[in-house]
């Protein structure tokens, strides 16, 4: 599958306009960076739902959602939530994250990350990415720690600023899974907890194993531009049992259970998700086979694509992982990269909904004193990344 170019030896930003109208058609109108896809028992458990009464934080959707979840990931304990950011937040309580600690994390990642180490009252302190799987790079990960890190009575501390590094977060970007096993390798040498930021990797394998299903603590997000949705919603994964026990305690308030009386024994958080919106997830999970299947296919099509396009090279997934490829992406040559924004405006003038990727943590003012690492193939991403349309619903075009 060949694109023609002005010049086949030359950048040209129509041959990757072209490219993607190859790939998926004309649009009519805009086609969206990623849009939910109807196509089930929605409206039917929709309707059950509102019929019931049982509409907020209990009923029997809630728990078949969770049980759904359990199956299909392989986690021993699934506790769904309001949204990935809380799932994230409770993840970091839950691996006793306090107030003035830090949290080694991605620079490369979507704000939730970053926001929820925040909400605990820790300082994010961030690393570099692969280029290979977009993700923290677990050499850059172990460069940083022996850079930084020492033991003492407390943990583990950054003795630099004296603060204790109380958690790793890596994130799997776009769905593309990260080197959890040497990321995985740091960790247990530092003995610093791992949170895995499974956010947008629902679907995904390592291994042959389903992302976040190995790791003591992992997030979901449900978002309406996730692979399903619950509209908004986000789920805790563990195999603790006992954590997972506190884990739903944690997020229902706190709350003693009883049949009336109304005691709650430390300060908890009001994150349950509404059966509601369980509701609307249990019908997304039974087509994620589905929506993963058009998905792959989709991406296949853009490598294909890409393969002659000079100066542009398709993201794939990474050796020994299965992506959902969440978000399609393409990264510009670096010698290209002060033209991505002409790329993007030229996309979108043709109604491709094309997006950069996020502007690195630490540019923003917020925490741009936060501590970090040598960020520099972060940086290059964050210059010559586009992410294209992903959605299950597009109709990839394979001839």
């Amino acid at each position: 599958m060949s694109i023609p170019a002005t010049n086949p030896d030359r950048f040209d930003v129509r041959t990757i306009v072209a490219a993607v109208q190859h790939a998926v058609g004309t649009p009519n109108g805009t086609l969206g960076l990623h849009e939910p896809v109807f196509a089930g028992n929605e409206l039917a458990y929709l309707e059950e739902c509102i019929k019931s009464t049982f509409v907020s934080s209990v009923g029997k959707f809630v728990d078949r959602f969770e049980h759904m979840l359990e199956e299909f990931t392989g986690a021993k304990r699934a506790i769904a939530v309001v949204n990935g950011t809380a799932a994230l937040h409770a993840c970091f309580r839950l691996a006793g994250v306090e107030p003035g600690d830090e949290v080694i994390s991605p620079a490369l990642t979507f704000i939730a990350t970053t926001n929820a180490i925040a909400y605990c009252g820790a300082t994010p302190h961030f690393v570099d990415s692969s280029i290979k799987t977009l993700g923290m790079d677990s050499r850059a990960l172990g460069t940083r720690l022996d850079a930084v890190a020492q033991r003492s009575p407390g943990g583990t501390i950054n003795r630099e600023t004296g603060r204790r590094i109380a958690a790793i977060v890596p994130m799997h970007t776009f769905g593309h899974p990260v080197d959890m096993d040497g990321i995985a390798v740091i960790a247990r040498h530092w003995d610093i907890p791992l949170v895995e930021d499974a956010a947008e990797s629902l679907g995904s394998t390592y291994n042959g194993h389903a992302v976040g299903s190995q790791a003591r603590l992992a997030a979901l997000s449900f978002n309406g531009n996730k692979i399903v949705t619950t509209g908004g919603g986000g789920a805790i994964l563990t195999n603790d049992e006992e954590l997972g026990r506190r884990a739903k305690h944690l997020t229902t308030t706190a709350k003693v259970p009883h049949k009336w009386a109304f005691v709650h024994d430390e300060i908890g958080f009001n994150y349950r998700l509404p059966n509601l919106n369980a509701a609307l997830g249990c019908a997304q999970l039974e087509q994620l086979d589905g929506f993963l299947n058009k998905k792959r296919l989709l991406a296949a099509t853009y490598d294909r694509v890409f393969e002659d396009v000079p100066g542009v090279r398709f993201a794939r997934e990474p050796e020994g992982t299965s992506s959902n490829y969440w978000l399609n992406a393409i990264l510009l040559d670096e010698a290209h990269a002060s033209l991505r924004d002409e790329v993007l405006t030229a996309l979108n003038a043709a109604g491709f909904g094309a997006r950069p990727a996020w502007t690195l943590m630490h540019r923003l003012p917020m925490f741009a004193t936060s501590p970090r690492g040598d960020l520099r193939v972060a940086e290059s991403i964050e210059r010559r990344l586009i992410n294209l349309p992903s959605s299950a619903s597009i109709q990839a075009r394979d001839d």
